[in-house]
């Protein structure tokens, strides 16, 4: 053990009665929390009728986010879950952890544009572009994985290669992976990830450059991808691999490339670049 490390939680959970309380899904639902909040306030800078409006589409979008998330983790993870010995009933326990972030920006992008229009027919007056609405979430959603992010540090998971240093992340030998049960403290890269994306989030909000709607959000996904990339090259987690290189860090590399290209083409036909 390195002396100044970070320790480890002791447990999970905490059990009130009856009733058992997972604090990775606390995580995700205090980031949830945080940006409906903030995704409202940013909204409501577009016109003051918009109140209540990311609270209404929050309703499909993040069980959809969830659906996605889960959904994207157990294909990239199949082994997991279909695998010999493995039991598929284990995809259902999202208190386990395994979210996956592209899966659950995707559906729940898709569940908020729908919900968006939905609600937007049932107004008396005009809502601005669906592309405003993601610009005004991109901060919060930053900061609601940065959140979320700290349950994997409860859950003992995802966390990188041996490191010897005052920051580096204590975990007990039952959850090392096979070949890494000589070394007691590694890289957190939950920490890692936490940190980029609430810089992120911080520059998004402080931006003042004018960009054509949905340059927020295209920023957002592109600058998150580019930091991913780096940290999941850390993470000694088992992965499918495509040329030696983890599956995730193609996709975020794929993703970053095209929400740069979106970002630049829309920047353009505005007149903005």
């Amino acid at each position: 053990m390195f002396l100044g490390s970070l320790p480890s939680p002791s447990t999970s959970y905490f059990e009130v009665g009856p009733l058992t309380f997972h604090y990775y899904a606390l995580c995700i639902i205090a980031g949830i929390a945080i940006a409906i909040w903030l995704g409202d306030r940013r909204l409501r800078t577009n016109d003051q009728r918009l109140s209540g409006v990311v609270a209404d589409v929050a309703i499909v979008a993040v069980p959809a986010g969830v659906v996605g998330g889960r959904l994207y983790h157990v294909v990239s993870s199949p082994d997991k879950y279909f695998g010999e010995g493995a039991n598929l009933l284990d995809a259902f326990k999202i208190w386990e952890g395994g979210l996956g972030i592209w899966g659950a920006i995707s559906l729940g992008a898709c569940g908020a544009f729908f919900a968006y229009r939905a609600r937007s027919k049932k107004s008396d007056f005009e809502f601005p572009p669906f592309a405003i609405f993601l610009d005004a979430l991109a901060p919060g959603v930053l900061l609601a994985q940065a959140l979320g992010r700290f349950g994997n540090w409860f859950n003992k998971e995802l966390f990188g290669k041996p490191l010897e240093s005052w920051w580096a992340l204590e975990i007990p030998i039952g959850y090392r992976p096979d070949g890494y049960e000589t070394f007691e403290t590694f890289h957190p890269t939950f920490v890692y990830e936490s940190l980029w994306c609430t810089l992120i989030a911080i520059l998004l909000i402080t931006l003042k450059k004018r960009f054509a709607p949905g340059g927020i959000f295209s920023l957002y996904i592109a600058l998150y991808c580019l930091g991913r990339f780096f940290i999941e090259s850390l993470r000694i987690d088992q992965a499918e691999l495509i040329a030696g290189i983890r599956l995730n860090q193609w996709v975020s590399l794929t993703i970053a490339a095209v929400a740069l290209s979106i970002f630049t083409k829309n920047q353009r036909r505005a007149g903005r670049i």
